[in-house]
């Protein structure tokens, strides 16, 4: 006789092996049949709990469920939905125990990052505040690596290796090109309050690979007179230089270059836009001709270049959220516990959601160099490790062969609810 049945979505930006979770969630749930009935996604995250509009993944075969860990984006549909506390929308978390109960639903694991991680502790509350049980495992997952206690944040190593790539190639591009043509290339990258995939940019440069290459820091203040001579001092070296700038890039007034005045679901600015001004900038002082890009979605969706430990740990984190939810664990997020950076060893661990909810982890001082433009052998030996080993998806006619599931839906057994 099976148990209850569980709920599982994703949340937020979206990542190239988001789906790896989910494919670890759903194949490990389906091998404890006697604790676990079915395995209902909610389209477009919470939003598909609340609007009763849950997905029945029985109805995938084992191939296209084992397809999810090489396919990018986000399977189920995610959403940017953020649900208050139980004492302000308490309408919702009734819906939510409703939708529950009318579909046996005991086990909820919500697959995202800060604001996820907030959004589960709250349903992990349900239990302990309105009497309804239900064990709330937060599966992390978020390019941003800016996740407290767990070692980094699946999702990341693949958008850092994609950057540490790109980064790389242009540089070598413009560099053919500086005597007569570009000097300058600049690229944006996102990461909002932390530097983490502004620090990937860094690695395109080694022992083998002198490219002159300065990074804009989230953490760092933004000095337009020292940037500026310090773009000049390495054209002058090198007769080009690269630009990483991060999204969260600011003056020290707090705004950043990138503000476009307007705000996101959760109350953030919403960012885009500081390569343009960087490079006009650099144009202005120093007239050199300069290309720029804005990585956006391409850095969280490149798949066909995901970093194999990146893909091992989204899958190992998914799996581990449904081990500990038959072990009877609640309000807890599976964690990379990193043994030892050379060789490579990590293992999984646990932290309660208590204290990863509404926790931003930040580049530590140590990681960023002395100038504030550059990274430091220790941020090196963290970052490493992440972006190895390549894992490709399948090939088909010269493309990617990816999945698209059925997404068959439920059906409903309540009244419609509105947002």
């Amino acid at each position: 006789m099976s148990g209850k049945n569980a709920f599982y979505a994703q949340s937020g930006g979206v990542t190239a092996v988001i789906n790896a979770s989910g494919c670890g969630v759903i194949e490990t749930a389906r091998k404890y049949k006697d604790k676990i009935g079915k395995v209902y996604a909610g389209r477009n995250g919470i939003i598909g709990a609340l609007t009763e509009d849950l997905i029945d993944t029985s109805f995938e075969s084992d191939e296209a469920i084992a397809a999810l860990r090489h396919t990018p984006s986000g399977a189920f549909g995610s959403c940017r939905y953020k649900l208050k506390g139980l004492d302000v929308s308490k309408r919702e978390y009734d819906r939510l125990m409703e939708v529950f109960k009318a579909h046996d639903i005991g086990y909820f694991f919500y697959n995202g990052g800060g604001d996820s991680a907030d959004t589960c502790h709250k349903v992990s509350q349900l239990g302990e505040k309105m009497g309804f049980p239900i064990q709330a495992i937060h599966v992390p997952k978020t390019v941003d690596n800016d996740l407290p206690i767990t070692d980094n944040c699946p999702g990341f190593g693949s958008v850092a290796k994609y950057i540490a790539v790109s980064t790389r190639e242009a540089s070598y591009d413009v560099r053919s090109m500086s005597k007569t043509s570009t000097k300058i290339f600049v690229i944006e990258v996102m990461g909002r309050h932390a530097g983490w995939i502004a620090a990937a940019g860094g690695l395109a440069a080694d022992a083998e690979n002198d490219i002159p290459i300065i990074i804009l820091f989230p953490e760092v203040e933004f000095n337009q007179e020292k940037f500026l001579a310090a773009v000049k001092a390495k054209v002058e070296k090198y007769d080009y230089c690269t630009i990483v700038v991060s999204e969260g890039c600011h003056h020290p007034d707090g705004r950043f270059l990138a503000e476009q005045g307007t705000k996101d679901a959760f109350g953030h600015a919403q960012l885009g836009g500081a390569a343009p001004v960087v490079a006009n900038m650099i144009k202005d002082a120093h007239g050199y001709k300069f290309h720029w890009a804005v990585a956006d979605y391409l850095q969280r969706a490149a798949r066909h270049l995901a970093s194999k430990s990146d893909v091992e740990q989204a899958y190992a984190m998914g799996k581990a959220a449904v081990e500990f939810a038959v072990a009877g664990e609640n309000a807890i997020m599976p964690t990379v516990v990193r043994k030892s950076s050379s060789p490579y060893v990590w293992e999984v661990g646990k932290a309660p959601l208590s204290e990863v909810a509404n926790v931003e982890k930040m580049m530590p001082k140590e990681f960023i160099s002395e100038d504030g433009y550059g990274i430091t052998d220790a941020c090196r030996e963290y970052l490493v490790p992440l972006i190895q080993g390549e894992e490709y998806p399948p090939y088909n006619n010269g493309m990617p062969s990816y999945v698209t599931l059925k997404n068959t839906p439920i059906e409903k057994k309540l009244p419609e609810f509105t947002l």
